[in-house]
């Protein structure tokens, strides 16, 4: 058994591999990541790291001869930048590299998405797979990470090429590069406000339960050959308000409680004249607040698990409260 693991060097996708490394020792498994590779690990002998660029249009794919299974994480996130640059790190590499799997005969691929293709500016409770894609262009990451899913989606054959997306939501844990470090950042800086009333329901999912998921999702391929061609929504079935949260956060960390809000509209409205600005001077970091940004703050956004549940036999493999006692160590490091 042979896997490929696409932005293995980054937060999700070396947890992927290290679980399935773990999960299956005798596989032989691939982590690919842009930047240099790092030495064998001695914990994992089955697993190695290849330097490639999914960008490169002309690079090679050689590293698949072999591969049964692709586990396609690698993805350009974030809230600023141009739209070019995610289209291509999103929609045209996860192009290109489904059609260089089916060439080298791969036979399962495995999509990690996200539940920002179907946010359409509207609270979403206990959603499930049936919510439409979103139609605005206004995140270019969700936009064309939503395009991606449905090009993923459609190459779905069975027993020839099977396909599946897994969309888990705001993937937190230790070591994670983006979602807690920004924010406890923004928070000392005195720059974190409360957007909307405060109440909102949130997912969010521990990295481990996110790469069980993936396992749970290659053994139901396994186990049939026809499985694929859908969508799941990854989840802890514990979702949060989210502010509330993040001040448990903070309160365990010794840090002052956030109590400072900005209405929705108001925020909305900064993050549009932001865009206009970042857009203008040609800035490309990440701006402070964009329309996106502000709405998903403000709003319900928690999914169901049921699907996974039914199809792929996932359930949580760690909790809200063991997860936190396992991250908060580390927190309390930044």
């Amino acid at each position: 058994m042979k896997i490929a693991i696409t932005g293995g060097l980054g937060f999700v996708g070396n947890q992927v591999a290290r679980h399935f490394a773990k999960s299956f020792p005798l596989a032989n498994i691939i982590a690919i990541g842009r930047t240099v590779s790092p030495h064998p690990s001695k914990l994992f002998p089955n697993l190695v790291y290849l330097s490639s660029d999914l960008t490169k249009r002309n690079g090679s794919f050689s590293w698949l001869k072999g591969v049964g299974c692709v586990f396609h994480v690698a993805a350009k996130a974030g809230i600023g930048g141009k739209f070019d640059d995610y289209n291509l790190a999103n929609f045209q590499a996860t192009s290109d590299l489904l059609d260089a799997s089916q060439k080298f005969g791969v036979q399962q691929f495995i999509y990690t998405s996200t539940p920002s293709v179907v946010f359409n500016n509207q609270n979403i409770q206990n959603g499930d797979e049936s919510l439409p894609y979103l139609k605005s262009r206004v995140s270019p990451y969700a936009f064309t990470k939503a395009k991606a899913e449905k090009l993923v989606l459609e190459a779905h054959c069975p027993k020839k090429f099977q396909t599946i997306s897994l969309r888990p939501h705001l993937v937190w844990g230790k070591d994670d590069p983006h979602l807690l470090p920004r924010i406890l950042s923004r928070h000392r800086e005195k720059k974190l406000k409360i957007i909307g009333n405060g109440k909102n329901m949130m997912d969010v999912t521990h990295v481990s339960n996110v790469a069980h998921a993936h396992i749970c999702a290659f053994k139901a391929m396994l186990q049939n050959q026809q499985f694929g061609g859908k969508a799941y929504f990854i989840g802890q079935n514990e979702p949060v308000q989210i502010w509330s949260w993040l001040n448990e956060i903070f309160k365990e960390l010794q840090l002052p409680s956030l109590t400072q809000k900005v209405s929705f509209r108001n925020a909305y409205s900064i993050g549009f004249v932001v865009e206009k600005i970042w857009r203008l001077a040609q800035i490309t970091s990440d701006p402070p607040m964009t329309r996106f940004v502000a709405s998903q703050l403000a709003h319900d956004h928690w999914f169901s698990n049921k699907a996974a549940e039914q199809d792929l036999g996932y359930q949580p493999i760690i909790s809200m409260s063991a997860a936190m006692d396992e991250t908060l160590p580390w927190l309390r490091t930044l």
